[in-house]
Formats: C-alpha cells, sequence, structure tokens
C-alpha cells in the first residue's frame, strides 16, 4: 500500500531540511587584504624615512607662526563663501530673468570669471596698481572727483585675495544656484503668483528652500575646494598659511617637512568641514534616495558589528 505526503505536510518539512550557506565574496576579501597590505607599507615606509625630518615637522606644526596663516586662511575662506555666494545668488537670478540686459551682464560676468583662472585673477588684484594707481569716484568725463585713495593702499594684499576669491566663486556659486532654482517645479511658482505672492518673496520663501536640495552639496564641495585654493594667495604674500610656510622653508631650505605639515593642517580642516557637509546634506535630502545615504566609515563599522550577530541568528537558525 502506498502512503502519499500532504502538499502542507511538504511545506512544513521542507525549510526543516535547508542548510543556510552564506555566500562568501573571497575576491573582496583579497582586494581588501591588499589594498591594507599597500597602505601599511607606504605609511611604514614614510615613518622610516629620514629625508622628512620628523623632528622639523613635530616643531612647526603648532609654531605661533602656522596659527597665524591659519587665522587668515579661514577667515579668508569664509568672506570669499560668504561674498561668492551672496553675489552668486544675485547672478543666477539675472541670468533667469527675461531682462535681456540683465541675462547679458550676468552671461557676461560668469564667462569671464570662470574662463581666465584664478591664478591669474589673484595676480591681477594683487598687482592692480600697475593699471590705475588710484581708485576714484566721480561724474564720468569731467574732473569732479567724490572719492580718491591710491590703489595700493585700498588694495592690500589681504583684500586683493578676499576680490579674486569672492569674484571667481561668484561665478561657479551662479551657476550652482541657477541649477537649483531650474530643479523646482514652475508650478510652485505658478501656484504662488496665483495666490498673490511677489516674484522676490517666491523666490525666497517657496523656490529657494526647495532648492537647497539640489546647491547644497556642489555648495559643500566649493566650500572645501575654496579652503584649498586660498593657498594660490600665497603668490601676493597675502600672510595665509602657505604664505608663512613658504616665509620659513626659504630660510631654513626644508621644503618637504614643511610642506608635510601644510599638508596636515588642510586635511585636518577639510575632514572637519566635511562634518557639517554631510549632516546638511542629510538634512536637506530628507523624503529622498539620497537622505538615506551613509558614510562608508559607517558602513563598514556598521558592518563590522552586525555581521558577528547575523553568523550567530544563521547558526542558530541551522541548528534547530
Amino acid at each position: 500500500m502506498t502512503t502519499t505526503t500532504a502538499p502542507a505536510d511538504l511545506d512544513r518539512a521542507a525549510p526543516e531540511q535547508l542548510t543556510v550557506v552564506p555566500l562568501r565574496h573571497y575576491g573582496r576579501w583579497i582586494a581588501a587584504l591588499a589594498a591594507v597590505a599597500a597602505l601599511v607599507g607606504v605609511a611604514g615606509s614614510l615613518a622610516k624615512n629620514g629625508n622628512l625630518h620628523w623632528e622639523i615637522i613635530g616643531h612647526y606644526l603648532f609654531a605661533d607662526l602656522i596659527f597665524s596663516g591659519l587665522a587668515t586662511t579661514l577667515w579668508l575662506t569664509v568672506a570669499a563663501m560668504a561674498l561668492g555666494l551672496a553675489l552668486g545668488t544675485l547672478v543666477a537670478v539675472m541670468r533667469l530673468s527675461a531682462n535681456p540686459v540683465l541675462y547679458g551682464m550676468s552671461s557676461l560676468f560668469v564667462w569671464f570669471f570662470r574662463g581666465t583662472p584664478l591664478l591669474v585673477q589673484i595676480i591681477f588684484w594683487g598687482y592692480a596698481a600697475a593699471l590705475y594707481q588710484y581708485v576714484m569716484i566721480g561724474i564720468p568725463f569731467t574732473d569732479i572727483t567724490f572719492f580718491r585713495i591710491e590703489t595700493n593702499t585700498l588694495l592690500t594684499p589681504a583684500v586683493a585675495a578676499l576680490l579674486a576669491l569672492g569674484l571667481n566663486e561668484a561665478a561657479y556659486a551662479s551657476e550652482i544656484v541657477r541649477a537649483g532654482i531650474q530643479s523646482v517645479d514652475t508650478g510652485q511658482t505658478e501656484a504662488a503668483h496665483s495666490l498673490g505672492m511677489r516674484p522676490a518673496l517666491t523666490m525666497r520663501r517657496i523656490v529657494l528652500p526647495q532648492a537647497m536640495r539640489v546647491i547644497i552639496p556642489p555648495m559643500g564641495n566649493e566650500t572645501i575646494n575654496m579652503l584649498k585654493m586660498t593657498a594660490l594667495v600665497s603668490i601676493i604674500s597675502a600672510h595665509d598659511l602657505m604664505s608663512n610656510i613658504q616665509a620659513v622653508y626659504a630660510q631654513n631650505y626644508q621644503v618637504i617637512p614643511m610642506l608635510v605639515v601644510a599638508s596636515l593642517w588642510y586635511l585636518g580642516l577639510v575632514t572637519l568641514l566635511s562634518i557639517p557637509q554631510a549632516w546638511l546634506e542629510r538634512r536637506y535630502g530628507r523624503g529622498t534616495g539620497r537622505g538615506g545615504h551613509v558614510s562608508p566609515l559607517r558602513r563598514m563599522l556598521a558592518g563590522a558589528l552586525t555581521r558577528p550577530a547575523v553568523a550567530k541568528k544563521d547558526t542558530e537558525e541551522a541548528v534547530r
């Protein structure tokens, strides 16, 4: 006599006979081990390299001259980004204007400052007195002057550096802001106008807050880039971090150790700036796919902590 097993009995019995075998990614582990080995090798080579003169690096890493240059670098970064963002927003609105004059002037501004190297702009502002000896405000084509001052007195190296960095950043920031504004659906603007809101109020209260989701990530990168670009103002002796570093190795001829000091400080500052940038990206990315973004370090730590728990759970299920 032949007996048959009911389908329900098969469904209950089948999971008990299965053995969960985790998928092994041997290629990933080999690549990870190779990368770690290479990193350890490079770090060990640098640590034992006597040409770096670690004692000189340690002596100048926290010297007063370095902190003085850091202060100039930081205020230049903040001031240039504030100037660039404010002027860039204005230029972006002008480029979206239906007025052909405003559109043409803003386009010319972006074309010029994006089309010429930043280093050339810094040198131009630093040596503007070679073009105009005085800065004057008056009535054109007459001898009537309301304000007059020597160019070198007005355009100190710090002011020249701020103008060069700020105006150059404004050209790039305007394109970022324009892209953010255009990413907002035009129906939002039409709805605001139908409620009687003025264009300026609509831009400030409706469009720009929604555009921040697109503006924040690239603007954070621009801020980090601005911090590093301040090193270029050393060409006009603006007394920033790089200028003071150059002044030191011009005397002791220890170029590589002093460049290591500068690199360590720039790396530290960029790392600190990356923290608020990541927070702002998560803040304005809520409700989107980017809002759930997790940094690589947090993914590594989460994976290291959860992998033993997952393996223990799989073992317990297999035993049962």
